[in-house]
Parts: C-alpha cells; sequence; structure tokens
C-alpha cells in the first residue's frame, strides 16, 4: 500500500521531532511540531461524512503514534496520521524556490481534465477556458448537476488526459486507485492544504506536481484552525507548487 510506504518513510524524517499541539477538527485536523530549525504545521481535510462510531485506538498522543495510524482504516486515525507526515514534510520542506502558481495554470494544452473533489472555483476557471472537465466527488452535499460520483472514477479515469486531485484523496484513501487508472494522464496533480506532503514521499508513483500551502505564520493558521475559519487558516499561508 502507497500509505503504508509513506508511513514508514516519514518515520525515519521525524526522528529529533515532537508534537507540541494537534486538534481533530472542521475543516482540517492539524498537528504542530518542533525540532531544532523551530517549528512546522501540517493539516488533512477533515471528512466529518466519513467519521462514524470509531474508537481511537491511540491512547496516548504522540508524533509517531500518529504517524504510525496514516494508513489505518479508522478514518479520525487516518486523518491524524496524515496531518502529522504533512507536518513532518513541511518541517524538511524549503518552498522559498517554488513558484506561487495557481493550479489551474498547470492544465494549459490540455483539453479534458479530471477533477477529483468539487472545487468549484478550479472547475469554473477550467470551463470558461473551454476544457471539457469532469468532476467527481464523493460527498453528495458538495454535489451539483454536472457533478459525477466519485465511484465513476474507476470507469473513466483512464481517459483522461490531466487529473488534479484535491489532497483529501490521502485522507479518503483513493489515491492509490486514482493512480492506477489514470494511466493516461500526462499530468497528475495533487492539491489543497492537505497536498503538504514531501515531494520525495510520493516520488515515481505517477504524481507530477504537488500544488499546495506552506504556513507561513502559525499562530495566526493555529488560530483559525481552532476557530473552524478556512479564510483564517488560509491568510497565514504561501501557495506554491512543485514538480516532481
Amino acid at each position: 500500500m502507497l500509505l503504508s510506504e509513506i508511513k514508514k518513510k516519514t518515520l525515519k524524517l521525524a526522528e529529533g521531532l515532537e508534537m507540541v499541539d494537534f486538534g481533530f477538527a472542521i475543516p482540517y485536523t492539524w498537528v504542530l511540531i518542533e525540532g531544532p530549525k523551530g517549528r512546522a504545521l501540517g493539516v488533512a481535510m477533515t471528512l466529518p461524512e466519513e467519521v462514524q462510531r470509531y474508537t481511537n485506538s491511540i491512547s496516548e498522543p504522540s508524533l509517531e503514534a500518529f504517524i504510525k495510524k496514516a494508513d489505518s482504516l479508522n478514518v479520525i486515525e487516518r486523518t491524524l496520521g496524515i496531518a502529522a507526515v504533512n507536518a513532518v514534510s513541511q518541517y524538511h520542506l524549503d518552498v522559498s524556490s517554488f513558484p506561487e502558481v495557481d493550479v489551474v495554470e498547470l492544465v494549459g494544452g490540455f483539453s479534458e481534465v479530471a477533477v477529483i473533489g468539487n472545487m468549484p472555483p478550479v472547475v469554473k476557471t477550467l470551463r470558461q477556458r473551454g476544457i471539457n472537465t469532469l468532476v467527481f466527488e464523493r460527498n453528495p452535499k458538495l454535489w451539483d448537476r454536472e457533478t459525477l460520483s466519485d465511484a465513476l472514477e474507476y470507469i473513466l479515469l483512464p481517459e483522461a488526459e490531466a487529473v488534479i486531485a484535491s489532497g483529501s484523496v490521502l485522507v479518503n484513501g483513493t489515491l492509490e486507485m486514482i493512480l492506477n487508472r489514470a494511466k493516461r494522464a500526462e499530468l497528475i496533480v495533487l492539491t489543497g492544504p492537505t497536498a503538504q506532503i514531501h515531494p520525495e514521499l510520493v516520488k515515481g508513483t505517477g504524481i507530477t506536481h504537488l500544488a499546495a500551502m506552506k504556513v507561513t505564520n502559525i499562530k495566526k493558521a493555529v488560530l483559525g484552525l481552532k476557530l473552524g475559519s478556512f479564510k483564517g487558516f488560509e491568510r497565514g499561508n504561501r501557495k506554491y507548487v512543485v514538480e516532481l
């Protein structure tokens, strides 16, 4: 499993780092860590529609304990695990040389794009540019008349020229299936705050770009997260794109 491999690599990168704080919250679950070089914040999109009557098996929270649950079948544990993976990734990742490019700028030249996870601003821009855009979404609350169930990804992704996938595919466990089905795609972008993963952890998987956010003002971002605010969190960030 891809998440199992990511977990193993992250545990090595986490040596010498400690967890300072964390929160399983909406809209993002977050983990704050600290090391000799300072602090770093990692997030993962919380998917409340997938949370059922799970019992969290983590009795003593720690960075290592969370990372080890990155491939758990328990969505709460997995969300905390991905947030921890992202925190470690951000600690080691210097994005100062990475361009601040909007994800839609990466798809020029493609006539058909699959968007996984309904992202209205991205979808609207792509369609305004005349690009045939297939939108897949698991949460019915985010559907509109042109949204496709994510169950159709298995059937339709083999024809996609390019794929823009929300980083939440790490959380809902569909990333590996997406990569396996989208073999024809020349461009596969993981985007959004949950795409904070270190490039080395997904190198060689088929992902071509990561379009994520680096937290530049941790105090402001954490306050926004504690208050359940998208905008409050994003105001303390810098967008970046890295090509694998």
